[in-house]
């Protein structure tokens, strides 16, 4: 991948993308480290005797619009944190835009990692580990926190454990409840959407995934085209929440979305292209009818925001419970201790989780989800995913410099195609979520 590139507020361009960010992470980390230790210099601390029988990890993560650290003892405390969120930013651009997110990782990384250190009243010759997300992500994004921590694992002489992104919301959930292998879990965020059975710690069984785009994304989209930020109570939210807002107000029964997404399909995959497009028809069908002008919101937009929200979740719920029935078919979770773990952004919807409970309850299981703060990105979940597998053993780097990034990676084994081969009906055994729709 070539391309041209400069650093801000220099002259020195490079060609090469790999080259660019080990110099500029290098020149980053490095000044990062004269930082931290002219910022010790005249203080006292008396950190050491706390921690001095537990392991400490250092999460970074930078996979796509935020820049997070964090540290975490083995026993799931948060010893030190602090976040830098890009909202507002891509908020204003209509959206993420990958060499603007890379720029804002680069300007925040060194203050982000320092504070959590500060907050934690450590050094970083304290850490046991330094851990962070090498993949999916957006490539611009991950090779910020990638190199950056590579180069402090060198020059701290600190083990480095590469994360896999969608593995660390998976666990995520361990930290704060006890959850025991094997479980299911859900992940649903802005750029992914999968289904997959946690055997292990580093042993997942993918059981479907979104076949285009992420739930997240789609919402995000919609909430622009319906014009959600010209209305003030919703013009610093993010798409997805100020449609679950605002749907609050609406009728989820108002407008028709016809037959499920991949109806005719007996797996796991999602797919919301088509809810997508069947949602802009609407939109621009209710325009016509209102005489809608640019900057206007529809006066229906908390009804298209309810129903949209309702055929959505409905979708997911829906491959959610197959997914349920193949599990129950191999016996891959024990009766009675089958536990449903979602986590990512758009599982911080309120309705979503309302959705789910309905779903566990009808097929036995316990749903779990983590706070709100720990189901999106952040150097929390990274820090903690770094430590279970610090802890056991396993996937810590051998060699640093064989460690890249991974912009597109899978999770885990894939069972899609034994999943479909089980051809799983759901004519007769799908749950009711809401009374009969209306055709608007």
């Amino acid at each position: 991948m070539l391309n041209r590139f400069s650093v801000k507020n220099s002259s020195f361009h490079y060609n090469n993308l790999g080259c660019y960010y080990k110099l500029l992470c290098n020149m980053v980390a490095v000044g990062f480290s004269k930082s931290l230790l002219k910022s010790k210099r005249n203080e006292r601390h008396f950190h050491t005797s706390r921690y001095l029988s537990q392991s400490l990890v250092l999460g970074i993560e930078t996979s796509c619009d935020d820049t997070g650290a964090a540290i975490v003892d083995s026993k799931g405390n948060i010893i030190g944190e602090a976040l830098h969120s890009q909202l507002q930013t891509h908020l204003e651009m209509g959206g993420i835009i990958p060499p603007i997110a890379r720029d804002l990782h680069i300007e925040n990384i060194s203050r982000i990692v320092e504070t959590a250190l500060q907050n934690a009243d450590l050094e970083i010759k304290d850490l046991s580990a330094i851990a962070a997300t090498v993949k999916p992500g957006m490539p611009l994004s991950l090779l910020v926190g990638t190199h950056f921590a590579k180069q402090l694992c060198k020059k701290s002489n600190i083990p480095f454990i590469p994360i896999h992104h969608m593995e660390a919301h998976a666990l995520t959930a361990r930290m704060v409840e006890k959850v025991d292998f094997p479980f299911l879990v859900l992940l649903a965020s802005g750029g992914h959407c999968l289904l997959a059975v946690a055997n292990k710690i580093d042993e997942f069984l993918l059981l479907g995934e979104s076949i285009d785009n992420a739930p997240g994304e789609v919402l995000d989209k919609v909430a622009r085209r319906l014009k959600l930020r010209n209305l003030p109570a919703f013009s610093t939210l993010s798409g997805g929440k100020a449609i679950e807002e605002l749907a609050k107000q609406g009728d989820a029964t108002a407008f028709e979305f016809g037959n499920q997404p991949m109806y005719k399909y007996n797996d796991c995959s999602f797919s919301f292209s088509g809810l997508r497009a069947k949602i802009h028809r609407h939109v621009e069908r209710e325009e016509k009818n209102h005489n809608v002008e640019a900057d206007q919101v529809l006066p229906s937009a908390a009804n298209l925001c309810a129903s949209f929200q309702h055929a959505l979740f409905g979708h997911i719920c829906r491959r959610l419970q197959r997914g349920m029935l193949y599990v129950d078919m191999k016996q891959m979770i024990p009766e009675g201790a089958r536990k449903l773990v979602v986590s990512g952004g758009v599982a911080c919807n309120s309705h979503f989780r309302k959705y789910l409970s309905i779903v566990c309850a009808e097929m036995g299981y316990t749903l779990v989800c983590p706070p709100p703060k720990l189901c999106t990105d952040n150097g929390i979940m990274i820090a903690w995913n770094g430590m279970e597998k610090w802890t056991a053993g396993v996937g810590v780097a051998k060699d640093i410099d064989a460690i890249d990034i991974e912009p597109k990676a899978t999770l885990g084994i894939n069972m899609i195609e034994d999943v479909r081969s089980c051809n799983i009906s759901l004519k007769k055994k799908g749950i009711k979520l809401l009374p009969k729709k209306v055709k608007c």
